[in-house]
């Protein structure tokens, strides 16, 4: 290619970030007048059904050879950044910085939002509970090792709303301080990112000590502070903490991954692809259970996820979480609640939200 060639694609190229430029700044003005109308009216800023099916229809609309996916990310910023001109989300997360449940609420609101990191999951719903934070996000399970049970007992007793999911692909990395080898005396980690990653510490590091910490960015920094130590964590963790990842990918099932969940004080409107999540209680009687499902299944309504957790006021006594896919405003969904509600000794609806990509 001659350097005239060149010269022009580049000088095209130039002039399409100018036009890219004059309609970012176009639909900022234009944000800015609907959040004055919004205002108004007492609208929420963030609505998370509106911003699904915008980022949907535009990956559904893309030729290429612009990447889905990085198409998702750039528009998601662009949402975040237009989200900050009217009011910027103040959001709480499980922290310290560069946890995975950073890396979820980055992924869902963008780096124009405010973070706010909590100490507990019980925190994150304080925070929003108590108009400290506008919207929290919390792990709910992961592919390997389950359920997070925190987050599921905190919801018996919560008025939140669960708003939004977030899948975030788990990738576990093996760090230390740079230029320290061998040997390692003490590893440290959350202890779902140990089980996660089990079978690779057994054969690499058998009866070395694995010390638990709340959080795999607790576990970076300690190794950070410590001679003689490793960390399980993300590569976000190690570039903010200054460690060298000695082995990737460490985690035993390679296709990890982790669910959170988005918490708000009002459900969004239904999108076409929602699901619903709700928990009840029931008499302990032979095939009570069966019972409870019947009305799903009666009304066409697919289970998506069932899990059980004991009631701690009571012993033996149990509370089902259940999620589902359709929305609460679908006649079908009201109709199966309404018939549960009758077999129950109570119903609680956690939320309707987009589904996740």
């Amino acid at each position: 290619m001659s350097r005239a060639r060149l010269h022009q694609l580049r000088n095209r190229i130039d002039r399409i970030d100018q036009k890219i430029l004059r309609l970012l700044n176009d639909r900022a003005r234009t944000v800015i007048r609907v959040g004055k109308v919004k205002s108004r009216s007492g609208e929420p800023f963030y609505t998370p059904s509106r911003e699904k099916l915008l980022i949907d229809r535009l990956r559904r609309k893309n030729r290429g050879p612009f990447p889905g996916r990085a198409l998702q990310t750039v528009y998601g910023e662009i949402l975040s950044a237009s989200r900050s001109l009217n009011a910027p989300m103040t959001v709480a997360y499980l922290g310290p910085e560069a946890t995975f449940t950073h890396m979820a609420a980055l992924k869902h609101f963008g780096r124009s939002s405010e973070m706010v990191p909590v100490p507990s999951i019980a925190r994150v719903f304080d925070e929003v509970e108590h108009h400290r934070a506008d919207c929290g996000v919390v792990g709910i399970e992961n592919s390997t090792e389950g359920v997070v049970g925190a987050t599921l007992d905190r919801f018996i007793d919560s008025p939140l709303k669960i708003i939004a999911e977030v899948t975030l692909p788990i990738s576990h990395h093996f760090m230390t301080q740079p230029g320290r080898g061998r040997p390692i005396r003490r590893i440290f980690s959350h202890p779902q990112a140990i089980g996660q990653c089990r079978a690779w510490l057994d054969e690499n590091f058998p009866g070395t000590p694995l010390i638990e910490v709340d959080s795999t960015a607790r576990a970076a920094a300690r190794a950070a502070n410590e001679g003689q130590t490793a960390a399980i964590a993300s590569e976000e963790a190690a570039r903010f903490h200054g460690l060298k990842i000695v082995h990737r990918h460490i985690e035993d099932n390679p296709n990890n991954m982790t669910r959170f969940l988005v918490l708000g004080r009002k459900g969004p409107d239904p999108t076409g692809r929602d699901k619903s999540s709700i928990l009840f209680s029931v008499k302990n009687e032979v095939g009570i259970l069966y019972r409870m499902l019947e009305p799903f299944y009666a009304n066409r309504v697919n289970l998506t996820k069932i899990e059980s957790r004991p009631l701690k006021k009571k012993a033996w006594e149990y509370i089902f979480f259940v999620d589902f896919d359709g929305h609460i405003r679908e006649p079908r969904v009201r109709r199966a609640l309404q018939a549960l509600e009758k077999k129950c000794l109570f119903v609680k609806h956690l939320g309707s939200f987009p589904r996740a990509s």
